[in-house]
């Protein structure tokens, strides 16, 4: 039986495997420059910016999912932002994915968050049909925009 627990300092290296087996699914590997050391600082460090999930089975981790908070305008509350959400592959099938998207919704539920949000790249049909089937809903009149680099840095700049 699969159980679901939040990640500690110790567990920085099964992240950053998961982290690096995502950016290889994704085709993003070259983006991938995080560590453990910036893993243990953003995580774990005095004023963490994520919590991670893991999920395991006889003693391994299998998948993880890792997300943050966000405040609602409209809804005056906050949200839950799921960054990334990964199973191995090996372990795909058995409902693991499902088991931590329904820990997290009743995270945000148990923090009184309006909604549960998440992006998934266009060509992920296995995720989509997952999400779909768990009631989730793409929100297609929506363009997600980035700025980050020398972009970022020019804009910060230019105040």
């Amino acid at each position: 039986m699969a159980s679901i627990r939040f990640a500690g300092t110790a567990d920085t290296p099964v992240i950053l495997r998961f982290i690096r087996a995502l950016a290889v699914y994704e085709k993003l590997e070259a983006d991938c420059v995080a560590d453990e050391a910036s893993l243990q600082s953003t995580l774990f460090g005095p004023k963490p910016f994520a919590e991670v999930l893991l999920i395991e089975e006889g003693g391994q981790a299998h998948g993880f999912a890792l997300f943050f908070h966000n405040y609602s305008t409209f809804l005056a509350k906050p949200g839950i932002y799921l960054e990334d959400l990964f199973v191995d592959p090996a372990q795909r099938g058995k409902g693991y994915g499902k088991a931590l998207l329904a820990r997290l919704a009743a995270i945000a539920v148990e923090r009184d968050c309006g909604r549960l949000e998440w992006s998934v790249l266009d060509w992920n049909q296995p995720s989509i049909d997952l999400y779909l089937s768990l009631g989730a809903q793409p929100m297609d009149e929506w363009t997600v925009y980035r700025v980050d680099g020398t972009a970022l840095e020019t804009l910060a700049r230019a105040g």
